[in-house]
């Protein structure tokens, strides 16, 4: 499905984003990854997606830093010959481990300086890269809660950013058309460290809350992303794939 393709997945060390990778590489095509932090993550990852026979490029990115952009695009050019498909699935943990513990003002600029900013500086270069050059397929990770809202401080926080991600990702995708394809995933409850590290208690109610009676996982995240980036989906723009079981509809 992406035979001869080139895909960039940000935030490719673990989770997602190393899921949508490996998905990708098993459809044929060939990646550059991204990681912030996680260097031994994303070399794990590009080491299962050269084991596919496929090739893998690892650079290390802040995507809230336009300078760091700048630099990823320099070496995608340097890299490959063009760019087929950009997801933006690089995101702030602000739920478990030191993000967990941050204040809320502390919170909040965090998670608007990565997964808002990142994610519209990110598509700006993709845009760059793509425009004139075949056209390509952009990809927006956001949260199916946006639709519907949900209580709590830190869902509230992850609203204001990934609520902006669904809605600059509309107003992209008509800026952009026909050259350029733009879509959102929107995950819902997904096994990544926050799912393994919940209080059981919460994590039967999601499942009782759920249609489909369980938690998603990454790997259902990535075969959405796969039909997004792939030419199955080439007559969809400016949409958005719900992964959630059937929670918000």
């Amino acid at each position: 499905m992406l035979e001869r393709k080139i895909v960039l997945v940000t935030g490719a060390s673990s989770g997602i984003g190393r899921a949508i990778a490996l998905r990708c590489a098993r459809a044929g095509a060939d990646l550059a990854i991204t990681y912030r932090k996680n260097q031994a993550g994303a070399e794990a990852t590009a080491r299962e997606i050269r084991a596919l026979g496929r090739r893998a490029e690892i650079m290390r990115t802040d995507v809230s830093r336009r300078e760091d952009i700048d630099l990823l695009v320099d070496q995608l050019r340097n890299a490959f010959d063009r760019l087929d498909v950009w997801i933006n699935n690089a995101g702030a943990d602000i739920l478990t481990g030191e993000g967990g513990r941050l204040s809320r003002l502390e919170k909040l600029d965090l998670v608007l300086s990565v997964d808002l900013r990142g994610t519209v500086l990110a598509s700006w270069a993709a845009v760059d890269l793509m425009r004139g050059r075949g056209g390509g397929a952009i990809i927006n990770v956001s949260w199916d809660h946006v639709i519907q809202g949900m209580e709590g401080e830190n869902p509230g926080i992850y609203s204001a950013a990934k609520g902006g991600i669904a809605s600059f990702s509309k107003s992209l995708a008509r800026d952009v058309a026909p050259e350029i394809r733009v879509n959102i995933l929107a995950p819902g409850f997904i096994e990544t460290a926050f799912g393994e590290q919940a209080d059981p208690k919460f994590r039967q109610k999601v499942i009782e809350m759920t249609p489909l009676s369980r938690w998603g996982t990454p790997e259902d995240v990535a075969d959405a992303a796969l039909f997004l980036a792939s030419d199955d989906s080439a007559f969809l723009t400016g949409q958005t794939i719900m992964v959630n079981g059937g929670v918000v509809m």
